[in-house]
């Protein structure tokens, strides 16, 4: 049942900063791409923008589509871990906790469940339990 349940973790987890990545690198989901990311980044201070923007998609679809595998999952935490930290500091934290304040609730709890999940293991259910 552990097992299960970290797989589940794992896809939602994985799947979601797919979605994530392709927002800032392809533009999909609703997102504005490498340009429109890359301007609204530089507008909070991260510059180049453009290169910011593909950065943090790459870490996004990469750790995403890494975590939702199983596969090399301490790499893909730290990957996301990366982001939600830099959207903690650099967005969120000035507007407290509660997500109701665009506060940084929601990047903390991805932060939480991809670091408790690189200490546990990414389970039976898992290509890092195929190579290990």
């Amino acid at each position: 049942m552990v097992a299960l349940g970290l797989l589940i973790i794992r896809v939602v987890i994985g799947l979601l900063f797919i979605g994530h990545g392709a927002q800032k690198l392809f533009g999909w989901f609703g997102g504005y791409g490498p340009k429109g990311t890359g301007g609204w980044m530089e507008s909070i201070g991260m510059k180049p923008g453009v290169l910011m923007a593909v950065l943090a998609g790459l870490m996004e679809l990469v750790g995403g589509a890494l975590f939702a595998a199983g596969l090399f999952t301490p790499l893909a935490a730290a990957l996301i871990a990366l982001t939600m930290l830099g959207a903690i500091v650099k967005v969120h934290g000035k507007n407290g906790l509660w997500v109701t304040a665009n506060g940084y609730e929601y990047p903390l709890v991805v932060l939480a469940v991809v670091i408790g999940v690189a200490f546990a293991g990414a389970g039976a259910y898992s290509l890092d339990a195929l190579i290990n």
